[in-house]
């Protein structure tokens, strides 16, 4: 846990939060502390407000379809919204909805994860599996995922 914690803050403290990218590292989930895993209530992907059929955090509303302007690829808003790796590759963007819930894109606008707006920093897939958290504010942050989440941004 210590080490994730130490690369966390050493790539907050780099340039990658002055440029509002987002790095995305992968995580051991088993090394996670309870309050930010998915064993914890309000992080477990069968709560109703963490649900892929909730209102706002369901593929179905259109302000999280690929095909809003502003989850497009072509939005040029989405290139200062960047999810990166530590080398400096571009897996894809994310984009916030009115509804506050945080949608995570592949290169190709293809939804990969969502945060809810509420109650919780994780992230889950589009069809419910809990897929890491986030760290950090609204103006610079950093998403730890799962192996398996971070392979569906090369799908």
């Amino acid at each position: 846990m210590r080490r994730a914690v130490v690369i966390i803050a050493l790539l907050l403290g780099s340039g990658f939060a002055a440029r509002a990218d987002a790095p995305l590292i992968v995580l051991d989930q088993t090394r996670l502390p309870f309050d930010l895993g998915p064993g914890h209530p309000a992080n477990n992907p069968a709560s109703p407000g963490n649900s892929p059929n909730a209102a706002w955090n369901s593929s179905g509303n259109t302000a999280n379809a690929a095909t809003a302007w502003q989850n497009r690829p072509s939005n040029p808003d989405n290139e200062q919204r960047l999810i990166i790796t530590a080398d400096g590759g571009v897996l894809g963007y994310y984009a916030t909805n009115s509804g506050g819930v945080l949608n995570l894109f592949d290169v190709n606008g293809r939804r990969i994860a969502y945060r809810p707006a509420r109650g919780t920093k994780s992230l889950f897939t589009v069809t419910g599996q809990w897929c890491g958290t986030v760290d950090g504010g609204t103006r610079s942050f950093v998403l730890a995922v799962t192996p398996d989440c971070a392979a569906r941004f090369g799908r």
